[in-house]
């Protein structure tokens, strides 16, 4: 891509239809901040204020409301792999809420670009800027879990989570419970009495 075209790309305006799937949003400050177009016509992949969206092409405007986003604050994580055209691939890996404390890894998404713009920088800005503090600890099994504290908009405090990097270790109690001491510890040490 040349300087003239990053340039153009720079100020173009988003397309029509990710526009209106922003301004449709519930939060009224809501923005977008990059968008790259996915392969063969598929629509976009928006990077917002709040997190990420795609837009598919076919979309009707009176639609646009339906279009969801995935918030920064559960993106787990988001790899991306460029190709020499200007496109690549986000593998991107959300995480959802099981319990109180506790968020599970769900199935990773994947988003094919033709041309990716400032999109791959602006996504790894956006999910850095959310994790305030991450630590990786041993289980008694053998597995691992990972305790983060993420900033959350409209939370004045980070929150902390535990991922268990398997979900059997998950399910067996005595790692469940070291997980919990974990998490208690983080949080202790955080807000002394």
């Amino acid at each position: 891509m040349s300087l003239a075209d990053r340039l153009r790309r720079r100020f173009a305006r988003p397309p029509e239809l990710v526009r209106a799937a922003v301004l449709a949003s519930a939060d009224p400050d809501e923005r977008v901040l990059a968008w790259g177009e996915l392969v063969r016509g598929e629509g976009w992949l928006a990077a917002t204020s709040r997190g990420l969206r795609r837009v598919p092409a076919g979309l009707a405007l009176d639609a646009a409301g339906d279009v969801g986003v995935l918030p920064w604050h559960e993106v787990g994580s988001a790899r991306w792999s460029a190709t020499a055209d200007g496109g690549g691939s986000f593998t991107v890996v959300p995480l959802a809420e099981v319990e109180p404390g506790v968020q599970a890894r769900q199935p990773a998404q994947r988003h094919v670009l033709a041309d990716a713009g400032d999109l791959p920088a602006v996504v790894r800005r956006r999910v850095d800027q959310t994790v305030v503090d991450s630590r990786r600890s041993p289980l008694p099994g053998g597995g691992t879990v990972l305790l983060v504290a993420r900033r959350v908009p409209g939370q004045a405090a980070r929150e902390w989570t535990v991922v268990f990097d398997d979900d059997a270790d998950r399910d067996d109690p005595t790692s469940r419970e070291v997980a919990r001491q974990k998490l208690a510890d983080a949080l202790a040490a955080e807000r002394p009495d």
